[in-house]
Formats: C-alpha cells, sequence, structure tokens
C-alpha cells in the first residue's frame, strides 16, 4: 500500500519545491553595484553597507520617475549639487514605500545614467563622483539600490531615527513572505500526512 502511495509523495514533493523556490529576479545590475560599493568601502576601510528594504522601494519609486528621461551632462552623477531634480510627488513616493519624512532625513538619494547600465561605468558613477563622499561617509550603514531603463539610483541610510528609513506602519513584507512560506509548509504537510492515513 505505501508503494502505491510513492509517486503521489513524490508529485507533492515536487510540488513544494515550485512553491517555495526563490523569486529569480533581473537586478544582476543591483547586484554587482551593491558588491562592487561595499568592495570599494572595504578598501576605504569602512563597513560594509547592509541590505535596507525600505531604501529599496524608495531607490526603485525614484527610478521609476526618470523612466524615459535621456542620459544628459546635467543628470544623475554629474548634476551639480544642488540642481537635482526635485519631485512634486515626492509624500506620494514615500507613502508607497511606508516612510515618512522624518525617517529619511539624513539619508542620500543618489540617481545615475549610465546607457545599457555597464556594470564597470555604473561603479565608476558612484566611486568616481560627488557621489564618493557619501560612500566615504562612515555616517552610513545601509543602502538600498533600484534601477528602470538606463537609471540607477542608490540610497543610503544611517542608523539614527531620521536616516533608518524605518517603515511608517507595523507592516512589513518579511512577515507576508514568511506567511507564505509558512502556510505552503503546512499545506504539504498536512496533504502528505494525510496520503499516509488512506
Amino acid at each position: 500500500m505505501a508503494i502505491n502511495k510513492l509517486p503521489l509523495l513524490l508529485l507533492v514533493s515536487v510540488v513544494l519545491v515550485f512553491l517555495n523556490r526563490p523569486v529569480l529576479s533581473d537586478t544582476d545590475e543591483e547586484d554587482v553595484l551593491f558588491t562592487g560599493i561595499n568592495s570599494y568601502r572595504t578598501l576605504q576601510n569602512l563597513t560594509i553597507l547592509n541590505k535596507n528594504e525600505n531604501a529599496e522601494c524608495l531607490a526603485d519609486e525614484i527610478a521609476d520617475q526618470f523612466k524615459n528621461k535621456p542620459c544628459t551632462n546635467d543628470t544623475g552623477s554629474a548634476t551639480v549639487p544642488g540642481t537635482e531634480p526635485q519631485f512634486a510627488n515626492y509624500p506620494q513616493i514615500l507613502a508607497k514605500c511606508h516612510l515618512n519624512v522624518s525617517d529619511t532625513r539624513d539619508g542620500s538619494i543618489m540617481p545615475a545614467c549610465v546607457p545599457r547600465l555597464d556594470s564597470n561605468l555604473v561603479l565608476t558613477n558612484f566611486t568616481k563622483s560627488q557621489y564618493s563622499m557619501n560612500l566615504n561617509d562612515s555616517k552610513f550603514t545601509g543602502m538600498g539600490i533600484g534601477k528602470e531603463d538606463d537609471w540607477i539610483v542608490v540610497v543610503l541610510t544611517t542608523n539614527t531615527p531620521e536616516g533608518s528609513y524605518s517603515t511608517a506602519s507595523k507592516e512589513d513584507s518579511n512577515g507576508f513572505t514568511f506567511s507564505i512560506g509558512l502556510f505552503n509548509y503546512l499545506l504539504v504537510f498536512l496533504l502528505s500526512f494525510s496520503f499516509f492515513l488512506f
């Protein structure tokens, strides 16, 4: 009897693997830049920056604002400090990421435009530009990266309340992901257990 249930158990196991497989994304440029910036900071004898999901959300939203905007000498890391673009909908952008202005005040938003997001040029746009001052600053402890078309945005965070990029609400996407994963495991466990009972 148990032998007949073996193919069914195998099928359930395969379903479990597909339900809980990691989500593959197209963030290769983001991962390469994250590693590159942390390598740069290590060479500068600074601590590495941790991933900050809220800063990543904001970076994605800011990158989306630059969508379809061409690269010029007046955009991105070539922008003269103080002339960066201002977004009238910035409060709405923050709200999408469940952030408050008071939690982002000490952070830094650094957009760069690089045709086809060439990895070497992207890193150079951050380490050999006005942005290097921020990358060399030990007050920054976290980072989020977002991209859209030829634009890549780095958001740096601090460990102060004014730069932590902590969420405005207590809801956290990690909890939701954990709940879904736990549900899948429980469902497969219950199904597997019920097959052995029959």
